[in-house]
């Protein structure tokens, strides 16, 4: 890898950046100041500073973002803000893109990553990877509904659910529910509680796999998490 490549992929510094730092000494590579941008270097092997300091090379990028409202899971849009918008300078790289999708008017976890390989595995179908829901539903959910989620229910379109589940996690006139699923059809969680009659109200995504989303992450707010917080997703 190009030197300068190095800097700008780990979001440290521009290639245009780059050159100057050198010129004032600032980058070192094995002890070494005498180095030039398109100097060739392994970064799993060689000691990089920067201002002294040792440069860890991260070769893929992990952010648990608390999607709100009205924003897409989308690398661009024209009309909405995307997933990508919510992500601080300081995060950013690019390649990033969102593992996963939720719709425009559900909020909670996703996952946004440069780590094309990861992502397939989270994404297979035949992993079967468990998302968890907190849903608000505008109907009294009986023991039925519940046993038909766990039975694997047919939509009205045809289509065949996987067996799910759903508890009961606050009893009002608009109860609700967390619901877990092993596959993530178009829309699935509202063309299911349409099946039984009725609407969903709000939809929040809680767990991917292993992975929960932290609580006290804002709506909107993003943390970077480590590899090994994301291998929970399988």
């Amino acid at each position: 890898m190009r030197l300068d490549k190095f800097f700008s992929s780990q979001n440290l510094v521009s290639r245009k950046q780059i050159k100057s730092l050198l010129k004032q000494k600032a980058i070192a590579v094995n002890g070494s100041t005498d180095c030039k941008p398109e100097q060739k270097i392994d970064p799993q092997k060689d000691c990089i500073t920067l201002f002294g300091k040792i440069v860890q090379y991260q070769e893929y990028i992990y952010i648990m973002l608390n999607k709100p409202q009205g924003v897409v899971s989308a690398t661009n849009d024209r009309t909405h803000r995307t997933v990508l918008d919510l992500v601080p300078k300081e995060l950013y790289r690019p390649g990033l893109f969102p593992a996963g999708r939720l719709d425009k008017d559900t909020t909670g976890l996703v996952l946004l990553t440069d780590d094309g390989e990861l992502a397939h595995r989270i994404l297979s179908p035949k992993n079967h990877v468990e998302k968890a829901y907190l849903a608000r539903i505008d109907k009294e959910i009986t023991q039925m509904d519940m046993m038909q989620f766990e039975q694997g229910m047919t939509l009205k379109d045809g289509f065949v659910c996987m067996p799910a589940q759903m508890r009961v996690v606050e009893l009002c006139d608009n109860p609700l529910v967390e619901i877990i699923l092993k596959e993530g059809k178009y829309h699935q969680i509202k063309r299911m509680v349409a099946a039984l009659g009725g609407k969903v109200l709000s939809l929040k995504r809680i767990r991917m796999g292993g992975l929960t989303l932290d609580p006290q992450l804002e709506e909107g707010a993003c943390k970077k998490i480590l590899h090994k917080d994301v291998e929970k997703f399988l």
